[in-house]
């Protein structure tokens, strides 16, 4: 839960983004300040176009900006090399994606340990993490399963233990609910809440599911590369 003594987890001071497409320049964000508190879960909305996939980028560290400040933990991300951006995003952001994005050829458990071996976690314990994190998933059984093999609740849920297994201060997740049923999505979200409440974990998830935005705790709209009026 998010502590009211603690620095925020993230801080985006006048954050300009600007894309040139042919002939123009696009304003994807227009002087964007706001902040993310440590433990909180936060959701963001807004139309296409909004600027909601560039601030995601940002504050993921996958993207610069044009000008303006992101700090993650404490840190510039402007500072930082493209090699200490990877090291940077290995260790401190998980990610769930819409389409999950799991690798077809490895297991429910391999895929979970994936990132553990990136970071250089030794095979044993990468793998003891990787189980004891598909105990919480629920997903023990499925462990020698590939995706093919899983249904899309089961997917995102590999997904989501494979963004947590390294331990992250912050989990972005980009339309997670977008693929599933109603009442896989809400198992999501709810999963999401849990591991929030027992690890601690920071998370900023993208939706247009307004029962994904009525379970935030601090809710964002997006309009035009701005906050709008919630």
């Amino acid at each position: 839960m998010p502590t009211p003594s603690q620095p925020p987890l993230v801080q985006v001071i006048d954050v300009r983004k600007a894309y040139v497409l042919g002939h123009r320049t696009v304003q994807a964000l227009r002087g964007l300040t706001l902040e993310i508190a440590r433990g909180a879960f936060v959701v963001m909305q807004g139309p296409s176009g909004s600027g909601k996939t560039t601030l995601l980028n940002l504050i993921g560290c996958i993207d610069q900006p044009t000008s303006g400040s992101v700090l993650v933990s404490g840190q510039d991300t402007r500072l930082l090399s493209d090699t200490e951006l990877s090291h940077f995003r290995a260790r401190k952001l998980g990610f769930v994606f819409q389409s999950f994005n799991l690798i077809p050829v490895l297991t429910a458990a391999e895929n979970i340990e994936y990132p553990l071996r990136l970071i250089g976690v030794p095979q044993a314990q990468a793998r003891g993490r990787a189980l004891a994190m598909l105990d919480e998933m629920g997903l023990r059984e499925e462990a020698a399963q590939r995706p093919a093999e899983l249904s899309g609740g089961q997917c995102q849920r590999v997904a989501i233990g494979r963004a947590l297994v390294t331990g992250p201060e912050l989990v972005i997740a980009d339309e997670p609910t977008a693929n599933l049923d109603s009442s896989t999505g809400e198992m999501i979200i709810a999963i999401m809440h849990r591991m929030r409440d027992r690890l601690g974990t920071t998370f900023l998830i993208s939706t247009h599911d307004s029962r994904v935005a009525a379970l935030a705790e601090s809710h964002w709209n997006l309009r035009d590369g701005l906050l709008a009026d919630s």
